[in-house]
C-alpha cells in the first residue's frame, strides 16, 4: 500500500495544484472520486491491468464514467495515467487529493468510536474540542462499537486518544505481564 501510495503522490499534487489554479476543486473532488470508484470495480480492474489493452481505450472508458464531471483537463488527465499504466491509482490519487484539498482548506476528519451511541451534544462537544486542540475546522464521523465496553477512541490525523475501557484493560493487562 505504501507503494501505491508513493507513486500516485505527485499524480496527485500535480492534479491538485492544477485544479487550484483553475478554480476547480470541486469537479476535479468529483471526477476523482468518480474515477476511484470505477477502477475499484473487479472488471475494471482486470482492464486496467491487461497489457493487450490499449491505453486510450482504457482512457476513453474511464473519461466516460466520469462523465459531465471530466472536462477536457480530466480526460487529459485520465490519458496521462492511462498511457503511463497507472490508472490502478486512480483511489489512492483520490484520497490524496482529498488529503490536499482538507490541508489547504485547513480542515480534518475525525473519527469517534465509541461504546454507544452518541448524542449529537457530545459529538459537538468532542469536535469543538478537538477544532481547538488542532487549529483546524474538524469533521467527525462517528460509529458505534460495543466491544470498547464504554468510552470511545477519537482519531483525528496522528492524533489518537483512547477514552475506552476495553483500551484499559489492554493496558492493565500489559503492564501486569511486564
Amino acid at each position: 500500500m505504501a507503494e501505491l501510495i508513493t507513486a500516485a503522490r505527485p499524480y496527485a499534487r500535480a492534479a491538485f495544484e492544477f485544479a487550484r489554479e483553475h478554480d476547480a476543486v470541486d469537479r476535479w473532488s468529483r471526477s476523482l472520486a468518480l474515477l476511484a470508484a470505477a477502477a475499484s470495480d473487479d472488471a475494471v480492474k482486470r482492464l486496467i491491468q491487461d497489457p493487450r489493452c490499449p491505453p486510450s481505450r482504457i482512457a476513453d472508458l474511464m473519461a466516460g464514467v466520469a462523465g459531465d464531471a471530466a472536462d477536457g483537463h480530466v480526460r487529459n488527465f485520465v490519458q496521462l495515467l492511462a498511457a503511463n499504466r497507472r490508472l490502478a491509482l486512480a483511489a489512492p490519487i483520490a484520497d490524496l487529493f482529498t488529503a490536499y484539498r482538507a490541508a489547504a482548506e485547513q480542515r480534518m476528519q475525525a473519527g469517534i468510536v465509541s461504546a454507544f451511541a452518541l448524542e449529537p451534544a457530545q459529538q459537538e462537544a468532542i469536535r469543538a474540542a478537538l477544532a481547538r486542540r488542532m487549529g483546524k475546522e474538524v469533521e467527525v464521523e462517528c460509529r458505534v462499537d460495543p466491544a470498547l465496553l464504554a468510552g470511545a477512541v477519537v482519531r483525528a490525523g496522528d492524533f489518537v486518544m483512547d477514552g475506552s475501557l476495553r483500551g484499559r484493560l489492554d493496558k492493565l493487562a500489559a503492564e501486569l505481564a511486564h
